[in-house]
């Protein structure tokens, strides 16, 4: 939207980074099997901006799993409003997130289905 924006048009990385979250934490929560608060965020960097009207796709991928943490792999891509199917990579960035019980301590992450 417009008033995530600054005044050349490009949409601010902070909104971006945040989709990027939504999407590596929902993939955490379901790999965990309950809440993962993000710990950390590694090697971000902007490759093209995104403008108003850009279609945002996230895609993940898990690149560790540890006794109580994963490591996600989020990359950011857009289709150009109005321009051709091609899609452009953004960013990309490797999020870390910590599986927690109810009470917010740390819990072990399930061995995998």
């Amino acid at each position: 939207m417009p008033a995530d924006t600054n005044p050349f048009g490009h949409v601010f990385g902070g909104w971006l980074m945040s989709q990027m979250d939504l999407a590596g934490g929902t993939h955490s929560y379901r790999r965990a099997r309950g809440h993962t608060p993000t710990v950390a965020v590694e090697g971000m960097e902007f490759h093209q901006p995104v403008y108003v009207g850009d279609e945002v796709s996230c895609y993940t991928e898990i690149l560790r799993v540890g006794r109580t943490s994963l490591s996600v792999r989020v990359e950011a891509w857009v289709r150009r409003h109005g321009g051709s199917d091609a899609l452009v990579k953004v960013t990309s960035a490797v999020f870390t997130y910590v599986a927690v019980d109810d009470q917010g301590k740390k819990r072990p992450v399930p061995p995998e289905e």
